[in-house]
């Protein structure tokens, strides 16, 4: 194994067991933690780059980070059946920017609903 595919094996292990500990720790299911997070992660991306959540950077930065999740459950995670994990993934990536892209989508086509005209 190259040692790029040692350090990924490495960091997405980290980071599964994290975040396995994180969704037994909120008490919520799987799926609202996707739907949670792809409400707050671009509003918290928008605030700390300062930009508005009509701008393209807080909805691509989360796409990038549930792409790569769903890359690292792919990597540590061995279920019996791939496609129902390929298709469990899938509904992940869905959950998590079904929010993301409507509040992009109105702020882009409809500011005013935001209270800013469009520019």
């Amino acid at each position: 194994m190259s040692s790029a595919a040692a350090l990924f094996s490495l960091v997405a292990s980290d980071w599964h067991r994290t975040k396995l500990v994180i969704e037994h720790a909120a008490g919520f299911s799987h799926d609202a933690i996707h739907v949670l997070i792809g409400g707050a992660g671009p509003l918290f991306v928008a605030f700390v780059t300062r930009r508005t959540i009509a701008n393209w950077l807080p909805w691509l930065t989360l796409f990038v980070l549930i792409l790569f999740n769903e890359t690292v459950d792919l990597w540590v995670e061995r279920w019996p059946d791939r496609m129902m994990q390929y298709g469990d993934g899938a509904k992940d990536i869905i959950l998590t920017m079904a929010l993301p892209t409507l509040l992009l989508v109105t702020a882009r086509v409809t500011p005013r609903i935001y209270g800013r005209t469009r520019r």
